[in-house]
């Protein structure tokens, strides 16, 4: 072969061993294995460190932005695949509160949206894992919190707060309501809003009662009206160890449901971790093709 035809093969087979390296890098999932690629998400921003309190996302603070997802590589590290983006909020809010008179009781939301909504009650649990989790998937979720389940760790959930998550009032002690009289209803709700307005800077639009109960009594209606939330909240589902619990008969998820699940750890998981049960939660989300929404941008709050 002359020098002329020698150059042209050594060229011919770097530009395959390039195109051959490029073909194996773009194949890499992130160690994900089924992993599919988060197109449409946030992207791989970083995540905020488990234990500070850090600043809000861009996409938690932007008004009429959709909830940021995390990447991939991020899902597939708790083996899971990426659910779906949630649509960007609808500019008609579904459900509208007014500032006076009787607060609505709700347990969806009405909207075409294939979204739900989570909602994670008491606060038991304080696993840092699981803030690293929703650090990582920024997923949305509210918190319905009871001070002196609480007050041992009030700092444990401004991670999570920062993340774009709101933060709902669950009452002091936890009690049945309907048993317990006018006044007492009315000390557990406002000494649970004071305390959650003082903790975190934004007082609480929207009130959980323990259990669901008394939520449609005329009593517990004008218990809230008079210390400032402006809704109760109930839910269609609610998350057990590793599946749901349904309120309709088909055992099915509907557009707008509202799902409970708890801050709950082994002891009460029967040895699964808060990190388990909400990955479980997550992939019967997405095995009905749901989406994931924060409850609160499809509600329009009170005028000021």
């Amino acid at each position: 072969m002359n020098r002329d035809g020698l150059s042209r093969t050594r060229t011919y087979a770097a530009g395959v061993l390039a195109l051959l390296a490029f073909t194996t890098a773009c194949g890499d999932n992130g160690g994900g294995g089924s992993a599919a690629p988060a197109a449409s998400t946030a992207g791989s921003a970083a995540p905020q460190p488990s234990g500070g309190g850090g600043t809000p996302t861009a996409a938690a603070t932007t008004p009429g932005a959709a909830p940021a997802q995390g990447d991939a590589a991020a899902w597939a590290k708790w083996n899971l695949k990426p659910l779906a983006p949630a649509p960007a909020p609808p500019a008609d809010k579904p459900i509208k509160l007014e500032r006076t008179g009787t607060v609505p009781v709700f347990s969806d939301v009405k909207t075409t949206d294939k979204v739900v909504f989570i909602t994670i009650d008491d606060g038991a649990e304080k696993d840092p894992k699981f803030v690293e989790m929703l650090t990582d998937l920024k997923v949305p979720i509210s918190m319905f919190l009871t001070k002196d389940i609480v007050k041992n760790d009030y700092g444990y959930f401004k991670p999570l707060q920062a993340l774009g998550n709101h933060i709902q009032n669950h009452t002091v002690t936890h009690p049945v309501m309907s048993k317990i009289p006018a006044e007492k209803q009315k000390s557990e709700i406002c000494e649970d809003q004071s305390t959650l307005t003082q903790q975190y800077g934004t007082a609480p639009l929207l009130f959980r009662p323990p259990f669901g109960d008394g939520a449609n009594t005329p009593t517990l209606n004008n218990s809230v009206q008079q210390c400032g939330p402006r809704a109760i909240v109930l839910w269609r589902e609610s998350m057990q160890i590793h599946d749901m619990q349904y309120q309709a008969g088909d055992k099915k998820l509907k557009s707008g449901d509202i799902i409970l699940a708890h801050f709950r750890g082994p002891k009460e998981l029967k040895g699964a971790t808060m990190t388990q049960m909400f990955a479980d939660l997550l992939a019967r989300i997405q095995e009905q093709g749901f989406s994931v929404a924060r409850l609160e941008d499809y509600i329009q709050a009170p005028p000021s």
